[in-house]
């Protein structure tokens, strides 16, 4: 079949809307009508060249919520009709990584840059060239073929275009509060940025009880947003809010800095471990160039003496399969802000004007409906 989907062809560039080739699903694999896919940093710094992908074209998106059309012969757990979210990490489940209940670090995440499927080869194709997808799903697209591994069945009750957040910005936020940072009750909370996974690491840690949940972002609706979803102190620049925290933790620093800056540097990072206290930690959430390998301002001294953690933080240290029916539970009980964070909806071939948006502090969350004209 054809459809319509955003394409990368060169980076730096844009997203090109075209029409592309799909195949049939293969046998682990599922044909599925696309809903809604939320607009994710990550896959802005493909466009930038921030991050290498492995080919062009790509298709891009990783957060994405659709219908079971069509499944192959030997997926058995998935039926058409069924409600999904996309995984962006395929869970095999047989690998060390998921035995040990930590998916998110599955062995066939070394694909997901690759454009290729699980099962190997490409189910996208334009003019006889083969179109990679972003994280095996390239989710830009009003239908799309993913590997069984790749995606969720979720509740049908909970509409996709709110269920789509969980796929990546809603999880990766969440659990950089409640897994990476381990935020207890009466903890003091520096969140760094404050888009769409920041603003959800700021729901996390509220959620765990935080006494201070200190919000550093320099565009000015985040000043009205955070509180919205349980900031305390709102700060458009980073040494005012480090002040702040001194001033409420006798002079040591904040339990835990949690980084979600879009494109975050190791000066960055020196700045947020800086802002801890001993035994504090900082996670590091956000996603910088692949080529940055300096962090100024961190020395080993400090580093074993205050006994302080620097902490990586991958779809908030949770497993897919487990995070998102917690996190919609959660929705679905009047506990986790979903709808809030949609700030706006974009058709398909607005997806470069959403983007621009994003880079300009204007949205939480933007996501493609594919039911937008």
């Amino acid at each position: 079949m054809k459809t319509r989907a955003a394409v990368l062809w060169e980076a730096p560039g844009k997203w090109t809307v075209q029409e592309v080739d799909l195949d049939e699903p293969g046998p682990t694999e599922v044909l599925v009508e696309m809903v809604a896919t939320g607009l994710c940093h990550s896959d802005d710094h493909f466009v930038t060249g921030d991050i290498q992908t492995g080919m062009t074209p790509m298709v891009g998106g990783h957060e994405g919520a659709g219908i079971v059309r069509k499944v192959g012969s030997e997926v058995h757990d998935l039926a058409e009709g069924d409600h999904i979210v996309t995984a962006f990490i395929p869970g095999c489940g047989k690998c060390r990584w998921c035995a040990a209940g930590m998916q998110n670090l599955c062995d066939y995440g070394a694909i997901i840059l690759e454009g290729n499927q699980p099962s190997g080869g490409f189910r996208m194709h334009s003019d006889g060239t083969d179109v990679g997808t972003v994280s095996t799903l390239g989710t830009f697209a009003q239908w799309q073929v993913y590997d069984q591994m790749s995606v969720v069945k979720i509740d049908p009750e909970v509409p996709l275009e709110v269920a789509c957040l969980v796929a990546c910005g809603v999880a990766t936020g969440f659990g950089s509060a409640t897994n990476a940072a381990q935020v207890r009750g009466g903890d003091v909370v520096l969140v760094i940025g404050a888009g769409g996974i920041g603003m959800n690491a700021v729901q996390g840690a509220a959620l765990s009880g935080a006494a201070h949940v200190v919000v550093v972002d320099p565009a000015p609706a985040k000043k009205d947003f955070a509180p919205q979803f349980g900031a305390t102190e709102v700060f458009a620049d980073f040494g005012e809010a480090d002040a702040f925290v001194r001033s409420v933790t006798n002079g040591q620093g904040a339990d835990s800095a949690i980084i979600c800056i879009g494109v975050v540097t190791g000066a960055d990072i020196g700045r947020a471990y800086g802002a801890i206290r001993k035994g504090g930690t900082v996670v590091v959430t956000g996603i910088g160039k692949d080529t940055d390998d300096e962090i100024p301002g961190i020395n080993a001294f400090t580093l074993a003496m205050y006994q302080k953690r620097i902490q990586g933080a991958l779809y908030g240290m949770a497993s897919p399969r487990e995070a998102m029916p917690m996190l919609l539970r959660l929705y679905q009980a009047g506990r986790l802000k979903l709808d809030e964070l949609i700030t706006k909806r974009y058709s398909l071939d607005e997806i470069n004007e959403a983007y621009n948006d994003m880079r300009e502090g204007i949205n939480i969350r933007g996501i493609i409906d594919f039911t937008k004209a």
